[in-house]
Formats: C-alpha cells, structure tokens, sequence
C-alpha cells in the first residue's frame, strides 16, 4: 500500500511539474491550428528571439483550441503574448492576459473589431503587425505595373468599408479614382460586385471576411476575367486562383518582423504602435497577365517598388 501511495505522490508531483514547465515560457505563441504557414511565422519569430538570448525552450506554441480549453489556473503569465491571425488574438484576449499581446497575420479591420469587442475585459497593452498592406504601397504597384489604370474599383464589406476614407485619401495623391460597391455578405457580394466593376481600369481586393472567402472568390475572379478587368489581391494564394497580381507579406518576412518587435520587449521596451509589414513580395500569374496582352515580371516589380519606398 505504502509504494502504491508512493508511486501515487510521484506521478502528481511529476505532472505538477509538467504543468509548471509547459507554461512557464517566455513567450507563449497561439495559432488557429497548426498549418505550416503558422509555423513558418512561429520559427522566424523564435529564431530573432534568439538573437536575445531567449532559448527555443522559453517560447511555448498552442493551437487556439488547445489554447482555450487550458484552465486559467494552469496558466503562468509571460513576459509576451504574441497570436497570429483573428482567431489567436481572440482567445488570447479572452484569458485576460497580465502581459503586452502581439496580433500578426491579422487584417487591421479584423485587429479593430477584435479590439472593440475585448475593450471591457483588456488591461494590458496591444499592438498588431497587419496582415494588409497599407494603400499608398498598394496603389504605387498599381502604377508601376499599370500605368495607365487611373479608375479603381473596391468592394466593401462590413469590416473594410472604415478604410474607405484612407484609400480616398491615397488616390487623391495619386490623381485616381474611386469606383466602390458594397456588401453586407451573401447574394449581396455579386450585386456590389456589379457597382465595383462598372467603368474601372482595375479592382483592388481589400481583405474582408464577409466579401473574400472560399464560396465567394471562384465567383469573384470569374466576373473580373469576363471583364477583362485586372485584380490585385492581398494573397499569392488569389494569384494562382485567376487574379492578375498579388502584394503580400510572407510568413517569413512576418515573423522576422514580430520576432524584431518580440527583442524589443525582452529589452524592456513598450510595444511599438501598430504597424502595417516593412517587408512585402510580388506574385503576378502569367497566364492572366498574357490574356489582358501585358508582361510582367514579378521581381522586378517588387525591387521597383521597394527602391520606390526607400527614395526621400
């Protein structure tokens, strides 16, 4: 009975202290799931943290799921925070955390809302690298590899329709036009798809849950190719499903920049304010570009506008 017992107190002990050291990290990272470009983000972001002297060891990554079904007593406060995409920052902000958090791969309207909604419960700090790419980089590839498109077409949804004032004020500057529909979801996506594409040069996808999603895209880029009308998308992943070009961040470049962000708060710092990507890449499909008669190359395009972005 005694060695029973005695195994008994060992193995509490024992799991006590597997608790202990699953969640006494550094940095605890929470992701959607377990898809490789989550993982990608989580192996930049470590491999900066290591530049300060944290270990891989110190830095702990859960899916959300896995995340939210941990009781709260098992969690030990880290010194970060970070959640990748809508859905990590959510169940971060849901526990209450005691520490700074850091959104990234999230689209700013989706950080925003995200924000409203946890503004009772929050008391720490929080800050997003942007899944988005802000418009004046957007519309500056646009009259690089468009030179002559002048009239923009947008569709707006519930989420995206705030950032219509600032891509106003973009194009102003750049002596372009706007030509915007709306959608609140469903059948409405097609009829202020209609308004977005009537008399413009190019349509510009703004991400939105409720306008771009897996029912609503085949659809989407079948109208603009009907059209002869050029997309320029916010996911490589559009470019390879018809759209003309895309200007995003990679996962990589993502988590170089949260793991920079990561260092500073190690050091001691604030979190910096929000920020849209430092770095971005170019994808063109080139059987879309050869059916509207252009030629474009990808890398050229990115080191143009990348040299256009560093000129005083």
């Amino acid at each position: 009975m005694r060695l029973v017992q005695f195994i008994a107190l060992v193995c509490c002990w024992l799991w006590s202290c597997w608790i202990e050291t699953s969640w006494a990290a550094t940095v605890v990272i929470v992701a959607p799931d377990h898809r490789a470009a989550y993982g990608e983000v989580g192996e930049a972001l470590i491999e900066q943290l290591q530049h300060a002297g944290v270990s891989r060891q110190d830095v702990l990554r859960l899916g959300a799921q896995e995340f939210a079904a941990t009781a709260e007593a098992e969690l030990a406060s880290p010194k970060l925070w970070v959640g990748l995409g809508t859905e990590g920052l959510t169940q971060i902000l849901a526990k209450g955390p005691r520490a700074p958090v850091l959104a990234a791969m999230v689209p700013r309207s989706g950080y925003e809302r995200v924000l409203r909604d946890s503004a009772k419960k929050r008391a720490v700090s929080v800050s997003a690298i942007y899944l988005d790419q802000p418009f004046s980089r957007q519309l500056d590839l646009l009259r690089i590899a468009l030179p002559d498109a002048r009239r923009v077409g947008v569709l707006w949804g519930p989420e995206s329709a705030q950032q219509q004032p600032a891509l106003v004020a973009a194009m102003r500057a750049r002596s372009m036009e706007l030509t915007s529909g709306a959608s609140v979801g469903g059948e409405s996506v097609f009829s202020g798809l209609r308004g977005a594409l009537d008399n413009v040069d190019v349509f510009l996808a703004v991400a939105d849950p409720q306008v771009f999603n897996g029912s609503t895209l085949p659809n989407i880029l079948l109208a603009t190719y009907r059209a002869r009308i050029p997309v320029l998308a916010f996911s490589p992943a559009y470019v390879k499903a018809g759209a003309l070009l895309s200007l995003h961040t990679t996962s990589v470049q993502v988590g170089s920049q949260a793991g920079a962000v990561a260092r500073l708060v190690m050091q001691g710092a604030a979190l910096p304010p929000s920020q849209y990507p430092m770095d971005f890449s170019v994808s063109v499909n080139d059987y879309v570009a050869r059916s509207l008669g252009l030629s474009l190359d990808a890398s050229v395009l990115t080191e143009r506008l990348r040299y256009l972005e560093k000129r005083p």
